[in-house]
């Protein structure tokens, strides 16, 4: 049965028409709404750690995947009271060498800076429940830079968010949703379980589970699309993929 995994950025006040890259945030308001009607639907938000059996056929129920990028510190503040209200978990993903920083890699690009989550707040929302995932040590192109550099990045992540909430690492996100090859096989030797994509499409067992598929959610999906992306099968093409991550 394919399952969706939702892709989330920033979870704030929505920036003005015309801000650059403005889909990728989501008002407070709208995940909490898209949040509650999957949980009165009877299904249960998920972490990538404990998605994974589902995924892979050893588990059955309603379950999708609850997946962050870059750990930006307004989810704490706004998703987290909601994932623990509503009995879920998710998987934030995020970069090693910018805990307690911002988005220093969207400059240039009008992208408005937001702050990340410090270590406190990381460490909060792996005691809550939640999944600590890698987005590499500086949010890189790996396909743009030595694949000496894409290891370090992928390993050294790895380590340092280990060393920070001290449990395993097992949950990957490529940055932008670039990967080759080679790279899904970094992943996997430096002793991840599972990587996700922003390909679009539902997670099938038969996926490859180093290149997952999500579901992007953005601040113009509204309740029906957001129902109709989580819940219908039409929703599991492999499409282009996007650099959104």
């Amino acid at each position: 049965m394919p399952i969706p995994i939702l892709t989330y950025h920033q979870i704030d006040i929505v920036p003005p028409h015309g801000t650059p890259f403005r889909g990728l945030t989501v008002s407070p308001r709208q995940f909490r709404l898209q949040m509650t009607w999957m949980r009165r639907l009877g299904y249960r938000g998920l972490s990538m750690r404990e998605l994974m059996p589902y995924i892979q056929g050893k588990a059955v129920g309603k379950v999708f995947g609850i997946t962050f990028d870059d750990g930006f510190r307004n989810v704490h503040r706004h998703a987290l009271p909601v994932l623990a209200e509503l009995g879920f978990s998710a998987t934030n993903y995020f970069v090693a060498g910018q805990i307690d920083g911002s988005n220093v890699w969207d400059t240039g690009q009008g992208i408005p800076p937001a702050a990340l989550m410090n270590a406190a707040e990381v460490r909060e929302w792996a005691r809550l429940g939640n999944e600590v995932g890698a987005h590499t040590i500086d949010h890189v192109h790996l396909s743009a830079v030595p694949l000496a550099e894409a290891r370090r990045q992928i390993e050294g992540c790895k380590a340092k968010l280990e060393d920070l909430v001290s449990m395993p690492i097992t949950a990957f996100c490529y940055p932008y949703g670039e990967q080759q090859a080679a790279h899904r096989e970094l992943v996997r030797e430096a002793g991840y379980d599972n990587a996700t994509l922003t390909q679009r499409g539902l997670a099938r067992a038969d996926d490859d589970p180093f290149g997952l598929p999500r579901v992007n959610v953005h601040c113009g999906t509204n309740l029906l699309r957001f129902l109709q992306k989580c819940l219908t099968r039409h929703e599991d093409k492999r499409r282009a993929i996007g650099l959104e991550s």
